[in-house]
């Protein structure tokens, strides 16, 4: 084997050397030569990053012990053109991601790991990555306990057009309510796959086939009239009255249906007092910007303060903000506590002011007692505020004041009351220091 690639490496060498020359020539030539183009279009040298991944891949089987291999030269070949391949491919991916401008940091030293979901079907806690593909997974799963539930999953959660959705919830509907009206018709229990209708608003969703045949409707071929053919259709055997109004309930849970989304974790955490509570570092999971946008927002934050210091209008002004708002699809949220301990967690960069409020108030060992939240710059944030956290500058991250409302307080304290713990016991067993 080492000698096998011995034998291509001096080929190589071979080939690369250059022009060669005659022994009688006394090596003062006169004139270079010009090496002759070959017809058509010319060959393109190898990138730098093929070229250090060809190097890698010959050196590392050159060094590394290896079975001798009883298999055709073609195979051996095959195999070796299989491996360089897959050391490219790393290759381009690393160079991309370390060519990008972005620097990498150790993931140590952010202010939180990344951005995670529950699966509302399993409880299992998943990265961003892998969200999509377990959802598909456990609603596909869920087929051997409840084929109906999960065939309604499947139409909601695989397809991400919701009106096309609608439109073909709309034809099943149609298909069932005419069954029910009609039990004894056997026109009605019979849908034709070529049926342009069903071509065109059902057949294409993920999700609809399985929820007919969960329903009871079978396929079968059945002959043409007045043809000497076969066409597939989806037959409902007659059904009994009983079966019939379940029918019905099926109807109602399917228009009724919901996509399936992963839950976001808040990653709850409390933090002692510390001098550090209003620096963050956050990992690209909370960016919606590729690497290439990451880098060129970078080279722009040179132009800030020029900006800032400009004249500039209204609409100047709230397109500058919309274009931030867009640059992020998460929000990291501390919360300074009276007895300066910090509270945690992640969220949606669109979400509510009323469920930042939610959180604190879970959080809380007296969650019934009335607080406020003052943003940085002093904006006290409403309990019932309708704004979006965007809306309000609390992204990509924020540092929030916690306060009891004064005039209970006020009250607690006159009948000889105080609050002597702010965070639930369970929380504070896990407490941190910022670093």
């Amino acid at each position: 084997m080492k000698k096998f690639f011995d034998d291509i490496k001096k080929d190589i060498k071979f080939k690369s050397a250059g022009p060669g020359k005659k022994l009688t020539d006394d090596g003062r030539s006169s004139k270079p030569q010009v090496p002759k183009v070959a017809h058509g279009t010319p060959r393109k040298a190898p990138t730098e990053g093929a070229e250090r991944a060809g190097a890698a891949a010959l050196a590392r089987i050159e060094h590394q012990h290896r079975p001798v291999l009883k298999t055709s030269q073609d195979a051996i070949r095959n195999q070796v053109k299989r491996e360089l391949e897959a050391e490219a491919a790393a290759s381009l991916k690393n160079t991309e991601v370390e060519g990008s401008g972005v620097p990498q940091k150790d993931p140590s030293c952010f202010s939180v790991s990344g951005v995670f979901f529950i699966c509302p079907l399993t409880g299992k806690t998943l990265t961003k990555t892998e969200r999509e593909m377990h959802i598909k997974e456990a609603i596909l799963m869920r087929f051997s306990e409840d084929a109906i539930e999960a065939s309604i999953m499947m139409i909601h959660t695989f397809n991400k057009d919701k009106e096309k959705v609608k439109a073909a919830v709309d034809i099943i509907s149609k298909y069932v309510e005419n069954i029910c009206k009609n039990p004894t018709e056997e026109k009605y229990r019979k849908i034709k796959l070529s049926n342009k209708v069903f071509q065109e608003k059902v057949s294409g969703i993920e999700g609809s086939r399985e929820y007919l045949q969960a329903l009871g409707f079978e396929s079968t071929s059945l002959q043409v009239d007045g043809e000497d053919r076969t066409e597939e259709f989806l037959v409902l055997p007659a059904q009994e009255a009983e079966a019939l109004e379940q029918m019905k309930v099926h109807l109602e849970r399917l228009q009724k249906g919901e996509p399936v989304r992963a839950k976001l974790d808040r990653r709850t955490q409390v933090f002692r007092p510390s001098k550090h509570a209003t620096h963050f570092e956050l990992p690209l999971d909370f960016y919606n910007l590729t690497a290439e946008e990451l880098k060129r927002e970078q080279q722009l934050k040179s132009e800030v303060v020029e900006r800032n210091t400009m004249l500039r209008t209204k609409a100047m002004r709230e397109k500058d903000e919309q274009r931030e708002r867009r640059k992020y699809n998460y929000t990291l949220l501390r919360v300074r506590l009276p007895d300066e301990n910090i509270l945690q967690g992640t969220f949606l960069a669109w979400e509510r002011v009323s469920a930042l409020y939610q959180f604190v108030r879970e959080s809380l060992e007296n969650g019934w007692q009335p607080f406020e939240l003052m943003a940085p710059g002093g904006q006290k944030l409403k309990d019932d505020e309708e704004l979006a956290l965007n809306e309000c500058n609390l992204i990509p991250a924020a540092l929030l004041t916690f306060s009891w409302d004064a005039a209970v307080q006020a009250d607690i304290a006159a009948a000889g009351g105080k609050t002597a713990v702010l965070l639930k016991a369970a929380l504070l067993e896990n407490i941190k220091t910022l670093s």
